[in-house]
């Protein structure tokens, strides 16, 4: 069996972009330990959901040992910085952010997780950090940092496959589905189909990441698109999980990160 590092930025992000592999990993009896960059300080969330005096970021980490329960998760950490915000927001230029860390500093916060379980595969994010946002870019400098400084056997960069989401959004036009962004829009979500690598199919764990997803109250409200969603519409959307294996040869096709 092997040892799986996944590395995120906020919490929810574990189960939203790589739920389905976590939870199948586990069920394989493979360690998954869960790792972020920040506790999601600036995420947004309903009016009047936290109770008195009680803190986002605390509310987020309990949410989390929950998610990470569902998924079958046997450790989480967090490094230690905080959430940088969306970008171009005022709360980039904070000095404790995970945007501005050093990334030798955060690296070898993350390197020495990964020396002390003897990681045999390490999840990061792809060089855009999926859609843009500063934490989740720098959840790819640091992570590709951290698997050099640690030796790290196998880095996968953990990404979405924009010509899935461009033929989705084309098809639901054709129907008639309205209030959905224009097949044009995607732009830079995610990767083209060709620089994928590894497609896992995770419909037998879509109940997991599902319910995980719904661990994170205070950011996937049961209004969310992502609760919200027939199952059938789920099931084509968040059914596989794509990632880009760093180093592998041109052509490389494969449907597990563990062969």
């Amino acid at each position: 069996m092997a040892t799986l590092v996944s590395f995120h930025a906020h919490p929810d992000d574990e189960s939203i972009a790589t739920g389905g592999v976590i939870a199948k990993a586990a069920s394989e009896g493979h360690r998954v330990v869960l790792v972020f960059g920040t506790r999601g300080e600036n995420g947004e969330y309903p009016e009047g959901f936290l109770d008195a005096g009680e803190d986002l970021a605390d509310r987020r980490v309990k949410e989390t040992l929950a998610a990470a329960e569902i998924l079958g998760s046997h450790r989480v950490e967090w490094l230690g910085y905080r959430d940088s915000g969306m970008d171009g927001t005022d709360t980039n230029n904070d000095a404790r952010s995970f945007h501005l860390a050093d990334v030798d500093e955060a690296a070898q916060r993350l390197a020495n997780i990964l020396q002390e379980e003897s990681a045999d595969v390490l999840t990061t994010y792809d060089a855009g950090g999926g859609y843009g946002h500063p934490d989740h870019v720098k959840v790819h400098v640091v992570g590709h940092r951290a698997a050099e400084i640690a030796r790290t056997p196998c880095l996968y960069e953990a990404t979405m496959n924009r010509n899935h989401f461009v033929r989705l959004l084309e098809d639901a036009k054709s129907l008639g589905i309205e209030d959905l962004p224009d097949p044009s829009e995607v732009g830079d979500f995610g990767v083209p189909e060709d620089q994928i690598t590894t497609t896992v199919d995770v419909t037998d764990f879509l109940g997991v990441k599902r319910n995980a997803m719904r661990a994170h109250a205070s950011q996937i409200t049961e209004t969310s698109f992502f609760l919200t969603m027939p199952e059938d519409v789920f099931r084509t959307t968040w059914g596989t999980e794509w990632f880009i294996r760093v180093g592998a040869p041109p052509g490389t096709r494969e449907s597990s990160l563990f062969d």
